[in-house]
């Protein structure tokens, strides 16, 4: 979890950053026998501004480089910008 905080401060720069680690609900799921895990995010950032929600979950997936292959099975990802949470 450290790992993905981290590169998502830096290359998203967030006001507001929440990574919550999800594995435990998916013991023994198809997918989680690799070892890699399940996580929720909430990034609000600036850098949302103007982009749509692909765009926005592209930007979080280009943060986290090969963390998507290596690391990560599964990412819900809520993206926003300051604005909109409020």
């Amino acid at each position: 979890m450290e790992r993905i905080r981290d590169a998502l401060q830096q290359s998203l720069a967030p006001v507001h950053l929440h990574v919550e680690d999800d594995s435990h609900r998916h013991a023994g799921h198809a997918g989680a026998r690799d070892g890699r895990g399940h996580f929720n995010v909430h990034v609000v950032s600036e850098q949302f501004a103007g982009m749509g929600q692909i765009a926005r979950h592209r930007a979080v997936y280009a943060a986290l480089g090969d963390m998507m292959q290596a690391d990560i099975h599964a990412l819900s990802i809520r993206a926003q910008t300051p604005a909109e949470a409020g």
